[in-house]
This record gives C-alpha cells, sequence and structure tokens, in this order.
C-alpha cells in the first residue's frame, strides 16, 4: 500500500532537498520526495509527491504541511490520488470491469430520436429551440 502525500501550491523556487529539510526539521520521515518539473524548462510545476513510510506518517505529514504559509501562499497537502488516464505509467495494472450481461446489445436510437439527431448533424448539433443557458450567450445570439 502506497503511502504518498500530493504537496501542492509549492513556489516554483520549491526542490526536494528544501521538502525534506522541512520534514527532518519536523521529526517527519519520507521515503522519497519527488517534485514534479516541466519537461522543457525544467521548472518546478508548484507540487511535489512525498513518499511516507506508514499511514501515520503520512497523516503527521498532511496535518503540519495543509495550510501551512510559505511566501504569499498556503501550502496544500492531501493523500495523492491515483494517475488518471492513458498518461499514467504508475502502479498495477487495472482488471477490467465486469460488463453487464446486456453489455454487448447496441441501443438503437427511437425512429423520433434518429431524425432530430439527422436535423442536430446537419445543423451543426444544437437544436435551434434550446434557448440560450445565460445572460452572456442571450446577448451574443441576438448579435448573431
Amino acid at each position: 500500500m502506497s503511502f504518498t502525500v500530493f504537496l501542492g501550491n509549492l513556489p516554483t523556487w520549491v526542490t526536494a532537498d528544501d521538502i525534506k529539510q522541512w520534514l527532518a526539521a519536523e521529526d517527519l520521515v519520507a521515503d522519497a520526495v519527488k517534485v514534479i518539473r516541466n519537461h522543457e524548462t525544467q521548472e518546478s510545476k508548484g507540487f511535489a509527491f512525498v513518499e511516507a513510510p506508514t499511514g501515520d506518517e503520512m497523516q503527521a505529514i498532511i496535518r503540519r504541511f495543509d495550510r501551512a504559509p510559505l511566501e504569499d501562499r498556503l501550502l496544500r497537502a492531501n493523500p495523492a490520488q491515483p494517475p488518471k488516464g492513458k498518461d499514467s505509467r504508475v502502479g498495477p495494472p487495472q482488471q477490467a470491469p465486469v460488463a453487464a450481461p446486456n453489455a454487448n446489445r447496441i441501443q438503437q436510437p427511437q425512429p423520433a430520436n434518429r431524425d432530430r439527431d439527422r436535423d442536430r448533424k446537419r445543423r451543426g448539433g444544437r437544436d435551434k429551440e434550446q434557448t440560450p443557458r445565460s445572460a452572456f450567450a442571450t446577448e451574443l445570439a441576438k448579435v448573431l
């Protein structure tokens, strides 16, 4: 089980060594610290991940650094979320979800919906009868 802390809203000058020094000053332990950087400029993106050895240590890091002031900002510390999407390169492979018995059936649109969908595609995807959703959209619709 991973005990990773997301540490966000960091100034761009913060390095992994800075974070390690802050942890040591508070008698907190981290197995690893990774400051996320822009691949082209190598400048910090303003967040880091801290690997804690135990859940208790992870909670202590979160309690100490969440909303801690640094310069003119408040740091954020939360349990890290697993990576999402196809860019996720770390972690065990995910199992495919189990499909429902009728999941392979393709649902056909109702006949009335087919005509509406065909008309919608011809017009650019939006029903003309649909009212704009905001005052800005209403004014924009008047101009156009």
